[in-house]
């Protein structure tokens, strides 16, 4: 069905559908966040430093949270603040501060994914497992699609 007749027919786009549960997720998974003192961008900050073993430069985070660099120096120095990860000179070049997570930053991010796996295991509890299979499919074709 194409966009026009789906709009004929009173079908909300594509787009627009996928923006509406992106920001019912965002919702439901920032109200829990704000529980641990979080926001949704610091929480992603916090995971993708994890997940990197020897810690992520500013610039390598606004690009993967897809914020400006003044908003990501922003949120590192409040977690780092609230000592949450440090930042230390990079071994490459000594004014990239590379940021790595504390012992308080790890549990508090293992709380957080907690809350968030719950928000989205409500997600799946809304389909069978061969849709939550085609679920994941499609949503990476569409990703494949834009990139």
């Amino acid at each position: 069905m194409t966009n026009e007749l789906a709009r004929q027919e009173g079908i909300a786009s594509i787009g627009s559908a996928l923006h509406r549960a992106e920001n019912a997720l965002r919702g439901a998974t920032g109200g829990l966040l704000r529980e641990l003192g979080l926001t949704v961008t610091q929480h992603a900050v916090l995971a993708a430093v994890h997940r990197a073993p020897g810690g992520m430069s500013g610039a390598q985070l606004a690009r993967l949270c897809q914020v400006t660099p003044q908003t990501m120096a922003t949120v590192l120095s409040t977690l780092e603040t609230r000592e949450l990860l440090d930042r230390e000179p990079s071994g490459v070049h000594r004014r990239v501060l590379i940021a790595r997570l504390t012992r308080t930053g790890r549990e508090t991010l293992r709380r957080a994914d907690l809350a968030v796996g719950a928000a989205e295991e409500r997600i799946g509890d809304a389909f069978e497992p061969q849709e939550r299979n085609q679920l994941w499919s499609y949503l990476q074709r569409i990703v494949a699609a834009l990139s």
